[in-house]
């Protein structure tokens, strides 16, 4: 009996023991599997010992003009990497004189390489950037003694250049890759460039290309042999796609001359296409000073400056339209049937509204629209407004008149992004009647609002949308999609950039309303812009403004017929909209139509060039 027991013991240990040794087999295969299959930290660690995997950065798209002139190209740079694992001792002091750097500089970027929260994916075995962006001659200085610095080697690299001193925001500029980059996109890793801002960064993809890969082979003691089996494993990198901009970079940088020492937008658009021919936004500043190793430093000295010359004003800022909103008044009117182009309103004793009545310029009374979009009637409107919104013959209440007129005003391109191919673009601001209904209780009616009759009040518009407004009646009843970019090399444009966008009023009513802006050039307020061999159409706007002098705004198309551009200046503190902004079109509209400005003129181009209008106010 004993005996069977000890018998039985034994068989137990002995399952036991093979169950243990099964396990622990298990487990060194299980850990096998992991680092030979899933992980691939000592692969890589094999790998880099035999060979070096280079990364053959393609030639960013280059970037034209609509007149096929140069605007950004390539030059070479050089970006000096190293492989942690390989550097050995060596002379930093001859190093950092090499390189013009100091010891601190090195030792500070050697940590920040290893910092993880800095550098995701830091390996000590793969290529890290420890300096970018060497000239070709300094380059030549470092590789004559590269041979010291193990560890170290050259990379090749492109650095975006600039044919013209224009241009900055709307082209945008190169900057490092973020960690949310990396984590977003595998094409990038540390160090790598990407567009941070303007046509750089919204068409990235097509600029940047695909990067290639040069396998090199290492002998036992990490030296270079030359490639690995003949180059079977690499791969060429393919070059980013040109694009043409729909810009005219004369036509940009005479419009950048004219805002010198002011605050504002110019914009320019073809009507037939939405083709955005410049985008000014002053103060500007030359593009050129966010390239190579002092970005850092002019980017901080930009972003520092009181003046925001980072801040694209043409489609960022927010501004009270003026009178240049009250074609799109008129138009909600006529198609709701409020008026017609016939009607008169007297402007004798004003519109009550809050106790007051809004200024109006000197004319008869009373007068009807066309007349009154001439003489930027302020009267007409506020009882326009007050006829559709407080009349029960055409809404049960204020707020369903209020929300239709909305409705019309988010059509036109107000109140929401156009769309263009640009970052940053503002929606602008139109309450809808909720936002009355909240700020005054339920207990609101036209007079309480009555200041967004004359463009003013809650309502805000980017330069952008104030053009494209123009664009608008040029076309009687319909735009495009403004774009920047007119063509991508072996590409098509977006669909949403060649579509027409209708804004459900009938082109009769946008007839009614270019001749009441082709009346104000002939006999109203924009006599300024008075051509005697082309029809312009226009609108001023003098906007208040509480925290300065009144803003100067004003639009306008030509030729009447057949219009070929729409333009929008707004100048901030500038004053009556015949003080600068109406001189200012009349100077782009005859560089781009006559593409000269005649010698009668020369006296205002100087004139408008020296006028400083800038104050504290930042808006």
């Amino acid at each position: 009996m004993e005996q069977r027991k000890r018998k039985y013991v034994y068989e137990e240990r002995r399952y036991v023991i093979i169950a243990a040794v099964v396990v622990l087999v298990l487990v060194f295969a299980v850990r096998l599997f992991y680092l030979q299959i899933i992980d691939d930290e000592y692969k890589g660690r094999a790998d880099n010992n035999a060979y070096l995997r280079k990364t053959l950065y393609p030639a960013r798209g280059i970037i034209y003009d609509r007149n096929d002139k140069l605007l950004v190209y390539n030059q070479p740079a050089y970006d000096v990497m190293l492989i942690m694992r390989e550097i050995t001792a060596f002379d930093t002091v001859d190093f950092c004189n090499t390189l013009g750097i100091t010891k601190e500089f090195y030792y500070k970027r050697i940590q920040d390489i290893k910092d993880r929260k800095q550098n995701p994916g830091y390996s000590q075995y793969s290529p890290q950037v420890f300096m970018s962006q060497l000239s070709t001659s300094e380059n030549g200085v470092l590789q004559e003694k590269l041979y010291k610095f193990p560890g170290f080697y050259i990379q090749n690299r492109t650095i975006r250049e600039y044919g013209y001193p224009n241009a900055a925001l709307l082209l945008g500029n190169i900057g490092k890759v973020n960690r949310k980059d990396i984590e977003n996109d595998k094409y990038y890793t540390s160090g790598d460039d990407s567009g941070r801002s303007g046509v750089e960064n919204s068409y990235e993809k097509v600029l940047r290309g695909e990067k290639g890969v040069e396998v090199l082979l290492r002998d036992v003691h990490g030296r270079i042999q030359g490639k690995y089996e003949n180059g079977i494993l690499d791969r060429e990198p393919v070059s980013g796609k040109n694009i043409h901009l729909s810009i005219d970079i004369d036509l940009q940088a005479f419009g950048e001359e004219l805002m010198r020492n002011k605050k504002g937008s110019i914009v320019m658009i073809e009507p037939s296409t939405g083709e955005v021919l410049c985008l000014v936004s002053a103060p500007a500043y030359d593009p050129g000073l966010l390239v190579g190793r002092q970005r850092g430093q002019n980017y901080a000295a930009l972003e520092n400056n009181p003046l925001k010359p980072l801040f694209d004003r043409s489609i960022m800022s927010r501004y009270s339209p003026g009178s240049t909103y009250k074609p799109a008044q008129g138009l909600v009117f006529l198609q709701e049937n409020v008026i017609t182009r016939d009607k008169m309103y007297t402007c004798a004793n004003g519109y009550p509204f809050r106790g007051g009545k809004p200024a109006c310029h000197g004319h008869a009374s009373p007068l009807n629209l066309v007349a009154a979009l001439a003489t930027s009637c302020n009267s007409y409107f506020c009882w326009g407004l007050h006829d559709m919104l407080d009349s029960r013959r055409f809404y049960p209440s204020v707020a369903e008149a209020y929300d239709k007129w909305r409705q019309y005003m988010l059509a036109m391109g107000y109140g929401d992004r156009l769309g263009i191919d640009l970052p940053g673009e503002n929606k602008g601001y139109i309450p809808d009647s909720k936002f009355y209904d909240k700020v005054y209780r339920n207990r609101w009616y036209s007079s309480t609002i009555i200041s967004i009759a004359i463009g003013q009040g809650e309502i805000s518009a980017t330069p952008l949308q104030i053009c494209n407004l123009a664009a608008t009646v040029a076309n009687r009843g319909h735009f495009y999609t403004p774009h920047v970019v007119r063509e991508i090399e072996d590409s098509a444009l977006d669909t949403l950039y060649t579509q027409a966008r209708t804004t459900g009023i009938d082109p009769e009513n946008y007839e009614t309303i270019a001749e009441g802006m082709r009346s104000a050039v002939l006999y109203g307020t924009c006599r300024g812009l008075y051509m005697s061999d082309i029809e312009v159409c226009g609108k001023t706007g003098t906007v208040e403004n509480s925290h300065g002098k009144d803003h100067s705004a004003c639009v306008a198309f030509a030729p009447y017929r057949e219009p070929k551009v729409a333009i929008s200046v707004y100048v901030e503190n500038g004053g009556f909209g015949a003080t600068n902004a109406i001189p200012i079109a009349r100077l782009m509209l005859e560089k781009y139509l006559h593409g000269a400005i005649p010698p009668e003129l020369e006296y205002l181009e100087r004139d408008i060039k020296n006028r400083v209008i800038l104050s504290d106010n930042v808006q």
